[in-house]
């Protein structure tokens, strides 16, 4: 799905990692790469004061953990000082990067809210996809559980749809993806509709709600055959958040896909069932933005 990969480390996420792992994620699709860590600009009297001495390390680990590089990939290392969704939101354009790699942990919203946090400035900046991982997970896999992970990121995606217009977008952006690129490695996704027990119109019943759902979800299936592609559906009642995650574990998905439905989603005051997932979720997160 995806070629030009820019992947952001801080060393305490565990994604620095992912250096020694180019074979795999070439194997996943993959070109293209950028390694990038941000230094914090000191400030001495509230005058920035930059020390390029503390760049050569963390390029310098990261150079070093670039084992061996596929023929025909291309792996650039950047280390940048200032502020990192700045810093990150430049050079993906520079990189002309079509995915971004980040490790977030997983918060709350008062947490948010206290810490703030670059993945929520970058996601609502960019109209570049970025992938979510969580740094408890990234840090404590095995060298040969990595390894896989890497390799297998992109291959089954799940999901959810509800008939809005971010879920018809977000059906839209994987069809451009799998069209755009020849070497797209998909393979699977797992289409699932989660009829809300709160949102449930009243009038037209649990039975009627899922046999609509059903219909909508058979067209897309449809859709997405066209491409090559395995399709599962899946409708069920209930809490969408608990649901979705659930459906995740069981069926041994890569990656949990999403997209925002516009008007800054990410605001603080605006419930939104990818800000929870986003959040929330041990599973990877792929994320389009609107």
């Amino acid at each position: 799905m995806f070629q030009r990969a820019l992947i952001c480390t801080d060393f305490t996420d565990g994604m620095y990692r992912l250096a020694q792992f180019v074979p795999a994620l070439a194997a996943g699709g993959l070109k293209s790469f950028m390694f990038f860590h941000n230094v914090p600009m000191e400030t001495e009297r509230e005058i920035p004061r930059v020390d390029p001495h503390q760049l050569d390390e963390p390029r310098q680990t990261l150079t070093n953990l670039l084992r061996e590089v596929p023929d025909g990939v291309e792996v650039t290392v950047e280390v940048q000082m200032g502020r990192a969704s700045d810093n990150i939101l430049r050079l993906a354009k520079q990189f002309r990067a079509d995915i971004i790699f980040l490790g977030t942990p997983t918060r709350t919203l008062l947490e948010e809210k206290l810490f703030g946090s670059t993945t929520v400035r970058i996601t609502e900046k960019t109209d570049i996809p970025v992938l979510i991982l969580r740094p408890q997970l990234m840090s404590t896999y095995t060298t040969a559980e990595l390894e896989l992970r890497c390799k297998y990121i992109f291959r089954y995606l799940l999901v959810p749809y509800d008939g809005s217009r971010g879920g018809q977008r977000l059906i839209e952006r994987i069809q451009q993806r799998v069209t755009d690129n020849p070497d797209s490695v998909l393979e699977r996704v797992r289409l699932v509709w989660v009829i809300n027990d709160g949102l449930r119109q009243e009038l037209m019943g649990e039975e009627a709600a899922i046999q609509q759902a059903e219909e909508q979800l058979d067209l897309l299936q449809s859709r997405l055959a066209d491409l090559n592609l395995v399709v599962s559906t899946d409708v069920a009642a209930g809490d969408p958040l608990e649901k979705i995650l659930k459906m995740a574990e069981t069926h041994d998905i890569s990656a949990i896909a999403t997209c925002s439905g516009g008007g800054g989603f990410l605001k603080w005051s605006a419930p939104s069932l990818t800000k929870e997932i986003l959040r929330r979720s041990w599973h990877p997160v792929l994320f389009f933005p609107s």
